[in-house]
């Protein structure tokens, strides 16, 4: 791998660092941590306590920040369940792994490189609970294929295909986030001693359930929070701000959705408040499980990773659902807690703008395994630790839906480049060819549409640049490791 002139000065910078860094002392690097990755499922960045959200009621969630590191610009590469899963799982953009079909499984060469796969490798007993998300079962077999889900690697398996149902024994039966977190008390309970693990979770929350009109079916024991609120209309784009998309999005499975959820304010407030009761759910599960770690005497060389799979619509633009490049789509929560840090570097926050294909290597990393080769991602331990120079100037996004594919052909596909004040998004097929160009810094609903308007012609076509250069770099596998535009140039061009 060739390392560029900003790839060396950040290692030297890091180098530099290094000597202010937090330390973990010797015995502590010996014994390897033990590794819990939760993720929720359409869960924005902005629905936390932790990060600004007055109403929601999150006091784990919000614990566990207090005793970790915020990383506050945390997105989804691709803003969809099973393509950001396999992302999440391989370290690597969605063009690279392929996974666009949500009945495309990994192939055993990709399992191999998974963080799970490489952790069970290097001595981890590893176990997984909830969805796994990549590979469904097909329209003709009303079970999971076992070529898709690779439960026969784990130790400890608990995986689903698909959404799950929230209530799989019916209304009056347990709820599916309240069975998650048994299955994952009942995983602690039964960890060997003599092995460091790591166990996977994967929340169906806050996620819809799709096949039920009332979309949001959170706990019975959540029922009575938001009751006596009225939740306050989105801070983001206005409803009628969808007039100025191409008829392509106007007609999307997005508007669909947005007519069953958010279409009047009845609709809005029974979604928004189901779509926090069940937020509020998974953090009292959340909860649970450190009570079990802090009981077992493991909380003390556990790590937990909290982040999501991609964000959501919650009304602003006209839309629900994601897929889209916009900010509630693609950005996303990343709490990390390492309880080996000193006391003094807990609660802090990272401003880096870090990606879903970073988590692979920094799972890795904490367990002291080398990633893969394949991986595209960035390791987040030394930003963790110290606060490391800004590692990413700007990154590539992707959502790609076969308009053949006769299950989802009602939702564009597009690309884009975000840097951190700049956004460029380019569709790509029936919404072709319409772009979006925003400046995060002036609107960061981004509701001022600046694409085609001569005063931002620079901006645009040095954002242009480096979208059709980071596209053409997947072709050479070298979509992870380039900066199409180096630091100077955006410069140059007002990025």
């Amino acid at each position: 791998m060739n390392i560029t002139r900003r790839d060396f000065l950040e290692l030297t910078a890091m180098a530099a660092a290094a000597g202010l860094a937090p330390k973990i002392s010797a015995a502590e690097k010996q014994k390897p941590p033990n590794v819990i990755l939760i993720l929720g499922d359409d869960h924005r960045w902005d629905a936390l306590g932790c990060m600004g959200n007055k109403i929601i009621q999150t006091p784990h969630l919000d614990q566990l920040a207090r005793d970790g590191v915020i990383f506050d610009n945390h997105f989804a590469t691709t803003p969809i369940c099973w393509t950001s899963r396999a992302s999440i799982m391989l370290g690597q953009y969605a063009r690279t792994h392929g996974i666009f079909d949500v009945f495309l499984p990994l192939t055993p060469a990709q399992i191999q490189q998974t963080y799970w796969m490489k952790m069970k490798q290097a001595g981890y007993h590893i176990g997984f609970i909830g969805k796994y998300g990549v590979g469904m079962a097909t329209k003709n077999s009303p079970d999971a294929d076992p070529h898709n889900l690779p439960g026969s690697a784990f130790d400890y398996w608990k995986g689903f295909w698909g959404q799950g149902n929230y209530f799989p024994e019916g209304m009056n039966g347990p709820h599916l986030t309240y069975i998650m977190r048994d299955q994952a008390n009942e995983f602690l309970n039964a960890v060997p001693s003599d092995k460091p693990f790591c166990l996977s979770m994967s929340f169906k929350s806050p996620h819809i359930q799709d096949d039920d009109p009332r979309q949001y079916l959170p706990s019975n024991d959540t029922l009575s929070l938001y009751e006596d609120i009225t939740i306050p209309l989105f801070e983001g784009a206005e409803v009628g701000d969808i007039a100025r998309f191409p008829l392509a999005i106007q007609r999307s499975e997005n508007r669909r959705r947005w007519a069953i959820t958010f279409s009047t304010p009845e609709l809005y407030q029974a979604s928004m408040k189901g779509y926090y009761r069940l937020i509020s759910g998974m953090d009292r599960a959340i909860g649970s499980i450190r009570e079990t770690l802090a009981k077992r005497g493991l909380a003390d060389n556990t790590v937990i990773v909290f982040s999501a799979d991609h964000g959501i619509f919650n009304g602003e633009h006209g839309l629900a659902g994601k897929w889209y490049g916009h900010e509630e789509a693609i950005r996303i929560p990343l709490i990390i807690h390492d309880p080996r840090m000193p006391a003094n570097a807990r609660g802090s926050r990272r401003q880096a703008m870090t990606l879903n294909i970073d988590l692979q290597p920094t799972l890795l990393e904490l367990a002291g395994i080398a990633p893969p080769e394949s991986t595209q991602g960035r390791s987040l331990v030394p930003s963790l630790r110290a606060e490391a120079p800004e590692s990413r100037a700007l990154w590539f996004f992707e959502h790609y839906i076969n308009v053949q594919n006769e299950r989802f052909p009602w939702i564009p596909s597009s690309e884009g480049i975000r840097t951190r004040r700049w956004k460029y998004i380019r569709y790509t097929d029936d919404a072709a060819p319409y772009e979006e160009l925003y400046d995060l810094e002036a609107d960061r609903h981004e509701t001022r549409n600046l694409a085609g308007q001569a005063h931002y012609a620079t901006q645009q076509q040095a954002l242009i640049a480096c979208w059709q250069k980071w596209r053409e770099s997947f072709k050479t596998n070298e979509g992870s490791w380039i900066e199409p535009i180096k630091g100077e140039d955006l410069s140059r061009a007002g990025l």
